[in-house]
């Protein structure tokens, strides 16, 4: 299990490498409507319209967000479309930490 400082520094990457972009263009790759992915993320409507719309919303939300995509073998990187990774679940032990999961 990564320490709590690994945690915060992943957290921080994570929130880096993911931009509203990215978001909608994952959701696309996934064939997902903002709906969709407001119950796979458990996060709400609004907040996905807003930070797709390049407006601030929580860091928790981009988070979960981001978990979220990654859960389903997405990868992101600044500047680049998303991609796909590995098999995620596979690859390494996931952590749930309320309602985000992350991969170690």
């Amino acid at each position: 299990m990564a320490s709590s400082a690994m945690n915060l520094i992943l957290e921080r990457i994570a929130l880096f490498q993911f931009t509203p972009t990215h978001c909608a263009q994952a959701r696309g790759m996934l064939g997902w409507s903002v709906e969709q992915l407001s119950r796979e993320a458990k996060v709400s409507v609004g907040d996905i319209q807003r930070f797709e719309a390049q407006q601030d919303v929580a860091d928790e939300v981009r988070l979960a967000l981001t978990y979220r995509f990654e859960a389903q073998g997405l990868v992101f990187f600044p500047g680049f479309a998303p991609g796909r990774g590995g098999n995620m679940r596979e690859s390494g032990s996931v952590e749930i930490r309320g309602e985000l999961a992350m991969v170690e």
